[in-house]
This record gives C-alpha cells, structure tokens and sequence, in this order.
C-alpha cells in the first residue's frame, strides 16, 4: 500500500522506462548476426567446458562410478559434436572437405584417447586413482579444445 501523498507517477515512469529498455535490448539480441550467434555459441561451450573440466577434479575414488557416468556423458557429447561438425563438412566444397579430412580424424582419434582413459578409469584401485583421473582430465581438456578449434575453422570457412 502507498502511503498518501506519495507521488506514483515517477515510480510508473520508472517502470515503463524500463520495460521499454528490456524490450529493446531483446529485439535488438534478436536480429544480431549469424556471426555473432556463433560467437557466442563458442563461448557458451567454452564456458561449460571449463566448468566441467572443474567439475572432474573433485571426484574421490569412493565416487568413481560417478566420475565415469559422468565422463562418459561428455565422451558422449563430445562424439556428438564431431558428428554435427562432419555433416557440416560434408555438405561444403570438395577444397574444405579436403582440408577438414585429416581435422576431423585427429579429433576422432582424441575422442577414441578418452574412451581408452575412461576404460582405464573403471579399472583404476585407490593407488592408482589420482593419476588416472588426471590423465583422464587431460585428455578430456585435449578433445574438448580440439572440438572448440574445430567449431571455429567450420564456422570460419562455412557459411551459416
């Protein structure tokens, strides 16, 4: 309730200055290029990479199961990723798929490095466990990168 005397009409200017300025920047969010929605796709992933990287150094041995479900849902990402990328390749100029080939398969050859940690991870013992998971957080890190450099080679010579 507003106390009598109490002039509203500021506190509605207020209010309708700001609704305006919100609707605003939204159309103006909306019609931003394909080029910077690219961008910050990238940056998006580059965010969530390194919060999951961050995520996979605080896992004990007692929460290995979790730790592997957990890698084989970014594994699993990650694959998924370079599939998108190779049909993108696919449907470009013979000079791209050329040059994206050997790209692809290293990024192919990364992933399958992770699934060999990741087996190496379900058959890790407490000794073994810190050296493992950080062997297993490094090739994370590897594949990701390669799959963040390989999103901005595609997005460089395809266009959207």
């Amino acid at each position: 309730m507003i106390a009598p005397g109490v002039d509203t009409r500021g506190m509605k200017n207020k209010t309708l200055i700001v609704t305006f300025l919100s609707i605003a920047a939204f159309a103006v969010g909306c019609k931003q290029s394909d080029q910077a929605s690219t961008s910050q796709q990238l940056d998006k992933v580059q965010t969530e990479t390194k919060q999951a990287a961050q995520d996979l150094k605080d896992y004990t041995y007692a929460q290995k199961a979790e730790f592997v479900k957990t890698m084989q849902t970014q594994l699993d990402a990650l694959n998924q990723d370079i599939d998108t990328l190779s049909a993108k390749i696919d449907s470009s100029s013979d000079a791209v798929k050329a040059d994206a080939k050997p790209k692809l398969q290293a990024l192919r050859d990364q992933a399958a490095q992770l699934k060999q940690q990741l087996a190496d991870v379900q058959n890790a013992n407490e000794s073994t466990w810190d050296s493992v998971k950080a062997a297993t957080k490094s090739a994370y890190d590897a594949t990701a990168k390669g799959v963040l450099d390989a999103r901005q080679w595609v997005s460089d010579k395809i266009a959207p």
